[in-house]
């Protein structure tokens, strides 16, 4: 008996490495909660591409201008998603609606996604759209034009003096959009970084630092997107778009890879009690994602892409510039994901005592597997064909009146 309790007390399970309270030995976020993070980035992302043009007269983006708004939406409607899987009962969602908990992070995201959605997103796409509504509605039949003529929310003036004022409605939402975008996705920084008890988490820089990178994302899938709704519609690349994009992206991932840069120089410099534990973890069980894919392949490769493109861009020709174009958005898109991985999962790898590792172990099926973060990953790209099919139809290329508002050339 008395050989028995010792093994019992001993015991080590073998996904634990030194020591770790038993409540520290299973994670209690995962998949979800990564994905999460990442599709409420591109939501911020792609609104901020589209504001370059509303707000701050970049002409040269305006070809990509209509679809950075309608791929914020397409993904916003899948952000509370993995939040309501996690929950295991989506129900218990409506509580914090209900009784409102101005203390708790995830409550007032509720808050924010609304005022998001319905005050800032959809309506600056109405007033974008409205003209272009007023003539699908009387030219289009079947359920295409019963849709279109539901949503001119029967304001059928196109005067010049009624555009005149959707675009100013249009240009005001989109300066009180900025903010709210930073608000959006700054929210899940605040959340990592305000829990103090984890060294991993707990930086003032946090929620800038997820603000960057969701601009940096945002950028490159509109570029992605940018470049195969033209190659799928066989129309030609505009060279000059994909330029502009490339450059603001450049500048972002800058910005962004400092930022994680001084984070990292800081925990160096003040070396507190958890450094040692942290270094191992970025060197260990962190390494491929963390330094191979966010550091060397999100990054730096990127970055001197990126770079390289800037200096000598009149030396290199359009169509290779496309494909490094298109390589860069990929491997950015894919070091933010590994980003949030390294944030969501890395951070709970480690015990508090600061002395001993867990492991993660992945699962393949159930509500939390890699088929549903796969799944709610790719749901975005099919509701985004629909709008695209329905709003950003390839007979009807969109142009700019001097006024700054939306005209479909159909029209």
């Amino acid at each position: 008996m008395d050989a028995e309790l010792t093994n019992l007390v001993y015991y080590v399970p073998p996904h634990v490495d030194g020591y770790v309270y038993p409540n520290e030995q299973n994670l209690l976020w995962s998949t979800l909660i990564v994905v999460y993070p990442y599709i409420t980035g591109l939501v911020a992302g792609a609104f901020i591409m589209a504001s370059l043009v509303r707000v701050f007269k970049v002409k040269a983006l305006e070809p990509v201008y209509r679809l950075s708004m309608l791929t914020s939406l397409a993904f916003l409607l899948c952000a509370p998603l993995p939040l309501l899987f996690h929950l295991g009962h989506p129900e218990r969602c409506l509580q914090i609606m209900m009784t409102p908990h101005l203390s708790s992070p995830m409550a007032m995201f509720g808050f924010v996604y609304a005022w998001y959605m319905m005050a800032v997103l959809l309506l600056e796409l109405w007033f974008d759209y409205r003209r272009d509504f007023v003539a699908w509605s009387a030219n289009v039949r079947g359920l295409r034009g019963i849709l279109y003529r539901i949503l001119t929310l029967g304001v059928h003036d196109v005067s010049e003096q009624a555009l005149r004022l959707d675009d100013r409605m249009g240009k005001i939402i989109s300066l009180v959009g900025i903010p709210s975008a930073f608000l959006l996705h700054g929210y899940v920084g605040f959340i990592f970084g305000s829990i103090k008890a984890n060294p991993w988490w707990g930086n003032v820089l946090m929620p800038i630092i997820f603000i960057f990178s969701a601009i940096v994302s945002g950028i490159s899938l509109c570029v992605l997107m940018y470049l195969l709704l033209n190659w799928a519609r066989r129309q030609a690349q505009d060279i000059n778009c994909l330029d502009a994009m490339g450059k603001f992206l450049f500048y972002a991932l800058v910005v962004d890879a400092s930022l994680e840069a001084l984070d990292w120089i800081h925990r160096l410099y003040a070396a507190e009690e958890s450094i040692h534990i942290l270094k191992s973890l970025a060197a260990g069980r962190l390494f491929y994602t963390l330094l191979v894919g966010q550091v060397c392949l999100g990054t730096a490769v990127p970055l001197v892409i990126l770079g390289g493109l800037q200096l000598f861009s009149r030396h290199v020709v359009p169509q290779v510039r496309q494909h490094l174009y298109t390589l860069s958005a990929a491997l950015i898109l894919f070091g933010v994901l590994a980003m949030r991985w390294n944030v969501v999962i890395g951070g709970q790898l480690f015990s508090k005592s600061l002395r001993g590792f867990t492991t993660y172990k992945m699962e393949l099926a159930g509500h939390e597997g890699w088929l549903m973060s796969i799944a709610l990953l790719v749901l975005p790209f099919i509701i985004l064909g629909v709008l695209v099919k329905l709003f950003l139809p390839q007979k009807s290329p969109v142009t700019r009146t001097e006024t700054g508002a939306a005209v479909s050339q159909a029209a």
